[in-house]
């Protein structure tokens, strides 16, 4: 791909129709491997190598124009960080336009993802991972892709993540963490 291309803004997709689906009680489909069958369309995962020696380690978060950021625009492209404490439910949310990489560095996060694309042959479809200090994956999120996480585990969590765009709120849509349609379990499986 040409930098040309890779410089380019991602299609508007405001057109987009997103509906919350309603859902079996559960967590969907559990993600144990980057290349699993039952991720919903669109979204991507690929594991993050860490260096470590006697003296900590070192990361890369990501380089532009490379990995699942390769078509992010630099010039819109905005990095941020959460930190979130042991229990901490952040969900749900999405955007109509803004494509999300998630890197969880530290802690352990439960990760849901709800499709809410009408169009989308994996409509209504939950995927339920867990990412963090245990299983360092970076996550693709694409726009119409309800997401949000709990920090599970004793640790606090910190989620570095980058988007496509700067923050718009007009393009963000929140949905409740307890909605009845979606029916996400929120409580340990495996008690």
């Amino acid at each position: 791909m040409s930098s040309a291309a890779r410089e380019q803004p991602a299609p508007e997709t405001s057109a987009m129709h997103v509906t919350t689906p309603s859902c079996d009680k559960g967590i969907g489909k559990v993600i144990v491997a980057p290349d699993s069958k039952d991720l919903i369309a669109g979204v991507r995962i690929q594991p993050y190598p860490v260096w470590a020696d006697d003296r900590g380690y070192f990361l890369e978060i990501a380089r532009m124009g490379q990995g699942l950021p390769a078509s992010f625009p630099k010039e819109t492209t905005q990095i941020s960080a959460a930190l979130s404490y042991p229990g901490t439910i952040k969900a749900f949310h999405f955007h109509r336009r803004q494509t999300d990489l998630w890197v969880p560095l530290n802690g352990m996060l439960q990760v849901a993802l709800v499709d809410l694309r009408t169009e989308s042959h994996t409509f209504g479809v939950r995927n339920t991972m867990y990412l963090g200090a245990l299983r360092r994956w970076q996550l693709l999120v694409p726009p119409g892709i309800a997401h949000g996480y709990k920090v599970i585990g004793p640790d606090p969590a910190m989620l570095v993540y980058l988007t496509d765009r700067f923050y718009d709120s007009e393009d963000e849509g929140r949905i409740p963490y307890d909605d009845p349609r979606i029916q996400y379990d929120w409580e340990t499986q495996h008690k």
